[in-house]
């Protein structure tokens, strides 16, 4: 039996992951340590109206765009997924996960809740892990560790929290973020199983 046509996904069009969190889950660390294991891993590049914030760049952290411009990409259906957060709007373009799996490499979405659900009703293919954080009062901590927020933004985060926590079902995958090195580890085996699926 020959087995050479084996090849964990490398070949062809690449897969589409997301990966969400409640804010302060410790997303994007562990993110950038999937990334530094796996060159094979493209993360999608997505549009906001807000802001940069310190040490930001865009078109590497965000591709900063006026409200004006987002709403007349959302009018052209260019997004496949946009959602409205904390008073801006964040969205991923068709295109940019096109350029990444289209080329064989796999994308990765570093997106909210409302985002994610988009996607999964967009696209059926789409594999959905949720972060989850080991606690509230760890999350509240990691918030205010950044110093990048008011306290009323703090308490907004925490809220919105809890209402994004009841859509953990609705993942394909649950990681509980309580060691970063487990859950870097955890993500990292599903991406590699995801790849040795059979269709």
């Amino acid at each position: 039996m020959d087995f050479s046509s084996i090849d964990n996904g490398r070949s062809g069009k690449g897969l589409l992951f997301v990966i969400s969190s409640v804010s302060g889950g410790g997303k994007t660390t562990v993110i950038g340590k999937v990334m530094e294991m796996m060159n094979d891993l493209r993360v999608s590049v997505s549009h906001t109206t807000r802001k940069p914030r310190p040490g930001e760049t865009d078109g590497k952290d965000y591709h900063f765009i006026s409200r004006e411009g987002f709403d007349r990409m959302i009018e052209s259906g260019l997004f496949l997924e946009w959602a409205p957060v904390y008073g801006q709007k964040y969205g991923t373009s068709r295109s940019a996960v096109d350029a990444i799996t289209g080329i064989g490499f796999d994308a990765l979405l570093d997106i909210d809740v409302q985002g994610a659900m988009q996607v999964k009703e967009a696209r059926e293919d789409a594999i959905l892990i949720f972060l989850a954080p080991p606690g509230e009062e760890e999350q509240e901590r990691r918030l205010r560790s950044r110093g990048t927020e008011t306290e009323h933004d703090v308490d907004k985060r925490l809220e919105a929290a809890m209402r994004e926590l009841a859509f953990m079902e609705e993942y394909h995958y649950s990681v509980l973020n309580d060691d970063l090195n487990d859950a870097v580890h955890t993500v990292s085996s599903i991406i590699r199983a995801e790849r040795c699926r059979n269709p």
